[in-house]
């Protein structure tokens, strides 16, 4: 009879392991993800009117506060400067305020700390606070974060370092990226086709963003659990420019439909995983993700290829006026 009983005992035990594994597989991670914005008060500030940057900013500001999505934009001061703007665009950075969000830096000039040194990259940092520590004063509120440009950390350890020791000095908290899209390759696209009022191309760049964005997510979400073993808390790099005034409703629903929750900066942050090892230095900025990755001595594969007939597109038209991306490397 004991032989029997313990037979069924590990039956019973097995068909409960089982079925809790399969619990857990059905069980989907808890998702949650913070939305940054970088280049405020616009990414192509110096080819729009302040008019035309106020009903951008109106419009992409409308839709976060609706959905309620807690939002830090990051200032490029620089983009300020226009002559006979300035109090125009200072207001609608302000706007930003007004509607609940909160601001971090992003340098006065986009600066590249890998490009300019040390020096200039503090100058440019403090010189980046000048407007933004007011606006947020008047708001009761102080400026916390920083981003660099480019995702550029540094080209080698001891001056990414000294950088992060001036930051901290100076009361910032650095804010990592480890879910983007690109979305200022396919806005410049997307901004020409505007102008041109050409419809059909607009939703075409519309369809290859929110499908490489999709791509993006899913490729991140495994590395996430192939690196740390668990989904952190995502960090997102979105940037103000007119696609995503127009199409971010989409985007979230996006992230929505993959199980997300949208949390603070601060919240996410929170999660151990910035905690970890990262001792990342290179010519190209990256994600936080990649970061991790290459300090275990496991460079990430398999990315999702860039649309090429975006990137052709984006290539050939000729670049803004003082211009540039903030995110990554320069070009997709």
């Amino acid at each position: 009879m004991k032989p029997l009983l313990t037979c069924l005992f590990a039956v019973f035990a097995f068909c409960m392991v089982w079925g809790t594994a399969d619990s857990w597989a059905a069980t989907p991670p808890d998702r949650q993800i913070a939305i940054t914005i970088d280049d405020l008060p616009a990414g192509a500030a110096n080819s729009m009117s302040a008019a035309a940057i106020t009903e951008m900013t109106a419009k992409l500001l409308a839709t976060l506060r609706q959905q309620q999505i807690p939002v830090v934009g990051f200032v490029n001061e620089g983009k300020l400067y226009k002559w006979g703007e300035v109090d125009e665009r200072i207001k609608a950075l302000n706007m930003w305020l007004d509607a609940g969000f909160e601001l971090g830096n992003h340098t006065f000039g986009h600066i590249s700390l890998n490009k300019a040194g040390l020096k200039d990259f503090e100058e440019s940092v403090v010189r980046g606070e000048t407007v933004t520590r007011l606006l947020l004063a008047q708001h009761k509120m102080k400026l916390r974060y920083f981003r660099h440009p480019y995702l550029d950390v540094g080209r080698d350890l001891e001056t990414r370092r000294d950088a992060e020791a001036f930051l901290v000095a100076r009361g910032y908290r650095l804010a990592p990226v480890t879910m983007d899209a690109w979305d200022w390759a396919f806005s410049r696209v997307y901004d020409d086709a505007k102008k041109r009022a050409d419809t059909a191309l607009q939703q075409e760049v519309v369809s290859a963003y929110l499908s490489y964005s999709a791509a993006m997510f899913d490729y991140e979400e495994k590395l996430s659990c192939d690196l740390i073993g668990y989904e952190p808390k995502q960090i997102l790099l979105l940037h103000a420019n007119p696609l995503e005034a127009d199409h971010i409703a989409e985007l979230l629903e996006l992230l929505r439909k993959r199980g997300y929750r949208f949390i603070t900066l601060e919240d996410a942050l929170s999660d151990q995983a910035y905690g970890m090892p990262d001792t990342y230095v290179g010519e190209e900025g990256t994600g936080w993700l990649e970061h991790w990755a290459i300090t275990r001595g496991r460079p990430p594969l398999g990315a999702p290829v860039f649309p090429p007939a975006v990137a052709q597109r984006s290539k050939a038209l000729p670049p803004p006026p003082g211009e540039t991306p903030s995110g990554g490397t320069a070009n997709p």
